[in-house]
């Protein structure tokens, strides 16, 4: 436990051990901590301490504390300055920060004094000198018994907290993503919080259930016959623009129905089946599955996001769904991407040409073009017997002259910054591994024509730097939410084996 000077007193004598003096206690010590930033430039307002992971996930959050100070230790320009070359989304915000910093201090006399910012507070650069610090400092001589590496950033950014706590009376917090570096926090009873500016509430994440809404008899028997229902705003509370609900009049009798932009519930306009020419035809299977399709043929709409669990269908369906938009002619092709992120070890460089290396990291896409493209057996081409001197090919995919041609694309999303993607049915696999910025990123790739769908499973991540609450595709969802060009779709029933399903909700 770390005590500060005025508790560590030695219990024979009643007097504190550690006979130099508090540095804050003279004009020269006051100069110094003014030089290093360590002094709030006001005593009115918290300290918040920013980690570099919050930088690099949020580069506009200089902006969003309010009228407080922000502290940025000097050992985060240096770990930022690692990332800035990267051609990668976290490379874009490091930059990002860069400059930000630079247009916020280009007129300022000290970096370490405060520079106010547009909510009233102030931003500044605190450095941490071990030196100086040590020759005045008990707190921190005991900090670093218990943390001895003093070249580990880490360390350095909860030691300069530590002085910032030591030397202002007003709070001080450490912000930061990283869970490690929160327990160590705590350890040495920093106070410290995780970046909850673009997280969602935990019930958005963990309800999968389709919202009821209450009617009688006659008003379900209305709606079932005209295919449209108008009820008083006070009995849509909740329900926002193109939401899914299940119009219930009693356990057994209920209708689903969607809420459309004039405010009135209507009913799902969907195919008996999604028809895939010289392919499989696609059925939906359940409600959840219903209300997907109604969403993606829906041309007024044109962002579809979908959670759901492994097995639930949903990459199936949107692909199917945009092959029977494509062939119908509504979209000039289709494209399904998704990012590259590992689950566990990685195999190390993979051979080959860009299609070959991506080739792991999209298969799943590829395995759902087969299913659904693949003719049925009846109309399937017998296979020619090879010579003994042929030379054997590799086998042609049904779905080969499609990527030939260019209507139908499978890419990695690292290629899209950039882009401007014009009257296609864009299908985003995995896209709970997004941060939020690379998710705007895409977002604001779709030019006018095109539809963006973009799945996942927010319980399933392996991208280190978000969580269920704070990733890319849970947060467009709930910024997006009420547009009349949104709408959202939770998939819970399992449709891939009783295996799979048994294992998504016991596992």
């Amino acid at each position: 436990m770390i005590k500060t000077p005025e508790n560590n007193k030695d219990e024979s004598t009643g007097e504190v051990s550690g006979s130099r003096e508090k540095v804050g206690s003279n004009t020269a010590g006051r100069s110094r901590l003014s030089e290093f930033g360590l002094e709030a430039p006001t005593g009115n307002a918290k300290n918040f301490v920013l980690d570099t992971n919050v930088l690099l996930h949020d580069p506009g959050c200089l902006n969003r504390f309010g009228d407080n100070h922000i502290c940025i230790p000097a050992d985060v320009l240096s770990e930022l300055d690692k990332f800035k070359t990267e051609q990668t989304e976290r490379g874009a915000n490091a930059r990002r920060v860069h400059r930000k910093l630079t247009e916020i201090f280009s007129e300022a006399e000290s970096v370490t004094k405060g520079v106010e910012t547009d909510g009233g507070g102030t931003v500044r650069l605190v450095i941490y000198d071990p030196t100086f610090c040590m020759e005045s400092s008990v707190i921190l001589a005991q900090f670093l018994r218990i943390f001895p590496d003093k070249a580990r950033v880490d360390h350095r950014i909860l030691a300069v907290t530590l002085l910032l706590t030591e030397h202002n009376e007003a709070p001080v917090v450490l912000v930061t993503k990283d869970l490690n570096m929160q327990l160590k926090a705590k350890a040495v009873h920093i106070k410290c919080e995780d970046y909850q500016n673009d997280k969602v509430d935990p019930g958005e994440v963990s309800n999968y259930d389709i919202f009821p809404v209450d009617v009688d008899g006659n008003e379900l028997q209305r709606f079932a016959s005209s295919g449209d229902l108008e009820l008083p705003h006070e009995r849509r509370q909740g329900v926002v623009l193109n939401q899914y609900v299940l119009l219930k009049a009693s356990e057994k009798q209920t209708m689903p129905a969607r809420l459309d932009a004039n405010g009135i519930f209507v009913r799902l306009q969907i195919p008996e089946v999604l028809r895939i020419p010289d392919g499989h035809n696609l059925k939906p299977l359940n409600l959840g599955q219903k209300c997907l399709i109604d969403a993606l043929l829906n041309p007024d709409i044109s962002l579809v996001t979908c959670y759901g669990q492994a097995g639930t269908g949903k990459t199936l369906v949107a692909v199917a769904a945009g092959l029977h938009e494509m062939f119908n002619r509504r979209y000039n092709g289709i494209t399904v991407s998704r990012p590259v992120v590992a689950m566990g070890e990685q195999l190390g460089f993979l051979p080959g040409d860009l299609d070959e290396k991506m080739r792991p990291w999209l298969q799943p896409i590829y395995d759902a073009l087969e299913l659904l493209m693949a003719p049925p057996v009846s109309k399937q081409q017998p296979k020619r017997k090879q010579g003994k001197g042929s030379e054997t090919s590799k086998t042609a995919k049904v779905y080969d002259h499609l990527i030939e041609q260019g209507v139908v694309e499978i890419e990695a999303l690292a290629y899209i910054r950039g882009r401007s993607i014009p009257n296609r049915f864009f299908v985003l696999d995995e896209a709970q591994q997004l941060t939020p910025q690379e998710a705007k990123t895409v977002v604001t790739r779709m030019s006018s024509g095109s539809k963006l769908v973009m799945v996942g499973d927010p319980a399933q991540i392996d991208n280190p730097y978000v969580d269920s609450r704070s990733n890319g595709l849970v947060y467009t969802r709930n910024r997006l939410k009420g547009q009349p060009f949104t709408a959202h779709v939770s998939l819970s029933r399992g449709e891939r084996s009783p295996l799979a399903e048994a294992g998504a909700q016991l596992m």
